[in-house]
């Protein structure tokens, strides 16, 4: 199952399975002060793109099931990202094996899940 997949809910179904929901009731002038960005991390340049995203005070969940868990690059590219995220007063975690999540200033990432 691949990353989207999870986020969307399964392999089964695609991005035309859902619809767009009606945001009439929402300003159209109201911009949102903080994106969430999804990210694959392949090398150095994806971790450079993170962080910026992150420095802007957006959100990152990124994939690394593409680089190797045993691979120098993936313990480089999270220390990278651990430093920024103490930088700018954010939290990180590994989700799994496979995805980690990195928030900008003053958000904080709970370590208990809401449906214990």
């Amino acid at each position: 199952m691949g990353f989207m997949d999870r986020i969307l809910g399964g392999s089964d179904r695609s991005t035309g399975d859902y619809v767009e929901l009606d945001l009439e009731d929402v300003a159209a002038d109201a911009e949102a002060k903080m994106q969430l960005h999804i990210a694959e991390i392949d090398g150095q340049e994806d971790v450079i793109a993170i962080k910026d995203a992150v420095y802007d005070g957006d959100l990152v969940v990124a994939e690394i099931t593409r680089l190797r868990t045993e691979d120098p690059t993936v313990e480089h590219a999270i220390d990278e990202l651990r430093e920024t995220a103490k930088e700018v007063g954010g939290d990180i975690v590994k989700k799994g094996d496979d995805q980690i999540i990195i928030t900008p200033t003053g958000v904080g990432i709970s370590r208990e899940k809401l449906n214990r």
